[in-house]
């Protein structure tokens, strides 16, 4: 396969299915092998961390990994990527709450960190959960493993 330009992320892989429960509740999703080729067209390793309050519609797990296997032959910065995986999650999924996580594995010494939170002001949020506001950077994730 040869790589592909981050224009080229189609988001059609991703299903939707009927959220079976009216009430309340989280779904926290880890992706421990997310990958990627960074702008040198060099692999990019990350752990992506997705909490989802759903509405209406849930993630199908098996079109989220086959979206995310799509993303490997992907040429994109991980900046612009969470931005379009976020973009793609929301479009389809259109949940109350969509936080992601991606934490980029060191390359020359250095790791990085991106979040988004559909809660914040600044992404069309109403800052109603506020736990993000609270955190000293840190998420705790030992549940999911």
């Amino acid at each position: 396969m040869s790589a592909k330009l981050y224009k080229e992320i189609n988001h059609n892989t991703l299903v939707a299915i009927p959220n079976p429960s009216k009430e309340a509740y989280e779904i926290k999703i880890k992706i421990p092998e997310f990958t990627f080729l960074g702008v040198k067209q060099q692999p990019d390793f990350a752990t992506v961390f997705l909490t989802f309050y759903p509405k209406k519609k849930i993630i199908e797990l098996k079109s989220l990994k086959q979206y995310v296997y799509e993303l490997r032959d992907i040429t994109v910065s991980y900046e612009r990527l969470i931005n379009i995986f976020y973009e793609h999650l929301m479009k389809v999924y259109e949940p109350d709450r969509l936080r992601i996580v991606m934490i980029c594995n060191p390359r020359g010494g250095i790791s990085s960190k991106c979040t988004i939170d559909s809660d914040w002001k600044a992404r069309g949020g109403d800052e109603k959960y506020k736990d993000w506001m609270h955190s000293n950077g840190e998420d705790n994730w030992n549940v999911l493993m």
